[in-house]
């Protein structure tokens, strides 16, 4: 996608951003206009225990051209009463493979920076090309630098920062830690080192809107000086990482690399229809590019894994699950997907596979009751796309019966009080505990508290007996399919006499709760659906969900009738956490909402009726397609956000490129 020059204001270009990854973890971004907006902003956020303890590296680059002793800026800062207005000379923005910025002088000079991660380490190359006109120049490079945790803030902060200035290559170790030295190299120019230089103050509006302190300091421990001739054309690249080899690393060479290993991913991925429009091949392209941006190594694994979201989210078991099929399945990446599978694996205890990592120890947490029936969905859809029984034989079957009879027998770690209850149907939780999707938490008060039977959970239950069952079948295991076939028989006969709602015309969110959420779309969208399809209580689910939860991009979380809903997602951290999962639109649930159409329409006998859903749902998948159409020009530029304001503007919110909303948007993108 490209911007233009009108495209750029400040006001404009200020909302809108990019992410680059390097695949361990890391990442790259800013807006749109090279500001730093957000604490998490940098052209360096390296993981330091790959995918985790990232860390604030190179805030920014700061460029300037000095002809004639004048010096005219390119870049952009915001302090809180001044800002820097390098923007004004931006004439485009583009991001496909890497982020282009395309600058134009006063006196006609024309730059272009590019910006790309060396894949797999914690690198970052910053290539130039100036087109000089008719008088000598100096182009003044400097790196705006940290050195933190990406959570946190230096605000009046001394830095103590030492250099060892080997030509253009340049040691920095900052505030006494020699174990972690940052490394800056430049072929082309000379280095002049700044003594105790701190850009104070920069201004982040949106960590403001947060509720968060928005201002903090930087350091800036030099600059690198290109002189170009007139009338001639220089290219060279800023080289900053923490790889001693640093001046190893060709940056037109990386940038190279970069575009055809991605461009090998969308090839491979055959989803680029050329029988479609342009717009449709660009967003199907973008859309790709955005999914692997999740695809993540975890070295003490040495399997993949999939990242929740940027820029604050790690691998998360739930979301690396629903996020698979799209993800992964879709874009043909089996080998990553089969590496998936396995790390879901690695820390099974209890019958629970952990729902993420701690972020500074690597500690698995066992917060989650869903990612265990997650991930046999998960497999199900695997072999749906490739046949592989015998990698799920050797590798997985045992550990799927195994989650069942943990289900069975009762799990209790962390008040999780997990247990099947007699009519088959499964219970978890306690009223301080969060451990579903909608796991909000202040302290001991859980925001939306689902304990008990939760509709998703026993719909995930009833389709994870079917699909064990189905397995054993396969492997000739005839105890175990009988076993699950009867239980899972007596499971639906429950599900579907308990939870349905006869007043509101749909599915009890938990039973004994009649919120009217999302999460019992669960019951008509997996492999097996738990919902009796030969009566109307499906359709008629299905219709009151579409009237009260059916929203621009996504579905809302919570009916509009309901006292406790909120339509925007904003203020602190206590009113964002009130309201996450109280009203606010998900992408992601617009695939659950799809699938579910398609499983009505599928069993529906009527020619008649079934005519009147197609249309309906033709008209559902057409929507859908322009918004996010629309939504991958705003926020973040060429993904998804995790959350939308359910009224309009519908501003995107939460993190600006989320897993799971790539995922299902890439399905429904591919829905005829």
């Amino acid at each position: 996608m490209k911007l233009s020059k009108k495209q750029l204001s400040l006001e404009d270009g200020i909302t809108k951003e990019w992410v680059i990854t390097n695949g361990i973890g890391g990442f790259a971004s800013q807006s749109v206009l090279g500001i730093n907006t957000r604490k998490y902003h940098g052209l360096l956020i390296a993981p330091l225990m790959p995918p985790a303890r990232r860390y604030v590296i190179l805030s920014k680059i700061d460029e300037s051209i000095e002809i004639n002793e004048k010096e005219e800026i390119l870049y952009s800062n915001i302090c809180k009463n001044y800002i820097s207005e390098g923007y004004k000379k931006l004439e485009s923005f583009e991001k496909v493979y890497i982020p282009i910025f395309n600058y134009q002088t006063e006196d006609g000079i024309k730059i272009e920076k590019q910006i790309s991660m060396v894949y797999g380490k914690n690198v970052v190359c910053i290539y130039y090309k100036v087109e000089n006109t008719d008088k000598d120049i100096t182009m003044k490079v400097a790196p705006i630098m940290n050195y933190r945790d990406f959570h946190c803030m230096n605000t009046n902060h001394d830095y103590n920062v030492n250099q060892k200035i080997m030509q253009n290559k340049i040691r920095i170790t900052v505030d006494g830690n020699k174990i972690l030295p940052i490394y800056l190299y430049s072929k082309e120019g000379k280095y002049i080192q700044h003594q105790n230089d701190t850009f104070k103050n920069m201004y982040y509006v949106e960590e403001e809107k947060r509720g968060f302190y928005p201002e903090e300091d930087l350091f800036v421990p030099g600059r690198y000086e290109i002189n170009i001739k007139a009338n001639t054309t220089k290219e060279f690249t800023i080289v900053c990482g923490l790889e001693a080899n640093i001046e190893e690393i060709d940056g037109k060479i990386v940038i190279q690399k970069e575009k055809e290993r991605l461009h090998k991913i969308i090839d491979a991925s055959n989803l680029i229809d050329k029988k479609q429009s342009k717009n449709y091949q660009e967003q199907m392209r973008d859309l790709v590019i955005a999914s692997d941006n999740f695809v993540t190594y975890r070295p003490k694994f040495s399997l993949h894994t999939i990242i929740a979201g940027f820029p604050w989210f790690l691998d998360w078991g739930r979301d690396t699950l629903i996020s698979f099929e799209g993800l992964l399945l879709k874009t043909k990446r089996f080998d990553i997907a089969k590496e998936v599978l396995l790390m879901m694996t690695k820390d099974i205890k209890y019958g629970l596979v952990p729902n993420g990592y701690s972020g500074y120890d690597s500690r698995p947490l066992y917060n989650s009751v869903d990612s265990s029936l997650l991930l046999i969905e998960a497999v199900s859809k695997y072999l749906e796309y490739t046949d592989d029984y015998d990698f799920v034989k050797s590798n997985l079957y045992t550990i799927l019966k195994n989650i069942i009879e943990s289900f069975q027998k009762g799990i209790n770690v962390d008040d999780s009080n997990i247990f099947m209850d007699k009519d088959g149907l499964v219970s978890a939780g306690t009223p301080e505990t969060q451990l579903t999707w909608m796991d909000a938490k202040i302290g001991n008060f859980a925001v939306t508290p689902r304990n008990g039977k939760a509709v998703e959970l026993n719909s995930l239950w009833y389709n994870a007996l079917k699909v064990v069952a189905n397995l054993a079948e396969k492997y000739n295991d005839k105890k175990v399919q009988d076993e699950y076939e009867k239980l899972a028989k007596k499971v639906r006969i429950n599900f579907n006499k308990k939870f349905y709602n006869e007043k509101n015309k749909c599915l009890d969110d938990v039973i004994g709760s009649e919120e009217i959420r999302p999460n019992q779309l669960f019951a008509l969208s997996t492999t097996y659906p738990v919902m009796i399809l030969s009566n109307e209580k499906a359709k008629e689910m299905l219709k009151t969900v579409s009237k009260e939860l059916y929203t621009k991009y996504g579905l809302a979380t919570l009916s509009k009738k309901d006292p406790k809903y909120i339509a925007v997602y904003e203020g602190d951290g206590f009113k964002r956490d009130t309201s996450y999962h109280q009203g606010i639109t998900w992408p992601w649930l617009a695939g659950l909402y799809v699938e579910s159409y398609k499983t009505i329409i599928k069993n529906e006998k009527n020619k008649t009726e079934k005519k009147r859903l197609e249309e309906e749902y033709e008209k559902i998948i057409s929507n859908y397609k322009k918004a996010f159409a629309q939504a991958m020009k705003e926020g973040a530029i060429g993904t998804i956000s995790e959350l939308y304001d359910s009224k309009p503007p519908y501003l995107p919110k939460g993190a600006f490129a989320q897993a799971w909303s790539v995922s299902e948007v890439i399905k429904i993108m591919l829905e005829k």
